[in-house]
């Protein structure tokens, strides 16, 4: 719960100067942001090695996920990439007063090398289309794919389907009674 508080203050200390999250949302930043990013490390195995948060953003789901892991899998590394400079600077400074087991890579998600890991995941980045190509280069041959999405997912998974096969589980958000979570598993090109 510390590491969790001292994200939030740091985040609310450092908003107003790079948007790292809508202001509209900083009030209820434990809920829209934090639990909605929580969500998601259950259904992740328990022990995998890597874990690949793709366009961090402001640290959703990846720091989330790292920090939910310190205690409990602290042998686990998480890999954030967010190519804007101005936040992967806020993300490393939170990895620094958190004492968190993550890696910061400020690159396009498209120029860093693939990273083989367990797990990836993306919150409000890019359609699911997009998403599952960026996946692909950086899945490991079993791994899995946790997407947040919102309610137009169903149209997502219809478009994704034209160049990609997988295997989908969803789940209802804990959050949003119109979102899920996409559990994306057997990845490959059609």
């Amino acid at each position: 719960m510390e590491r969790l508080e001292a994200y939030a203050a740091l985040l609310k200390k450092w908003n107003p100067a790079i948007n790292l999250v809508a202001p509209s949302t900083i009030e209820a930043l434990w809920s829209r942001h934090f639990l909605d990013s929580a969500q998601i490390a259950d259904l992740a195995p328990k022990s995998i090695k890597t874990w690949c948060d793709m366009g961090t953003g402001g640290g959703f789901p990846g720091l989330i996920v790292a920090i939910l892991a310190k205690d409990h899998d602290p042998l686990r590394q998480t890999i954030c990439i967010e190519s804007d400079v101005r936040k992967a600077t806020f993300l490393r400074t939170v990895v620094r007063e958190t004492g968190i087991n993550a890696e910061i890579l400020s690159e396009r998600i498209e120029s860093v090398p693939p990273l083989s890991a367990e797990i990836v995941s993306a919150r409000a980045l890019a359609p699911l289309k997009a998403l599952l190509s960026y996946a692909d280069r950086h899945l490991a041959p079993a791994g899995q794919g946790l997407f947040l999405k919102g309610k137009n997912y169903h149209a997502e998974v219809e478009e994704a389907l034209e160049t990609w096969r997988f295997e989908l589980d969803t789940y209802p958000s804990k959050t949003n009674p119109d979102a899920v979570v996409l559990k994306i598993g057997e990845l490959r090109r059609a």
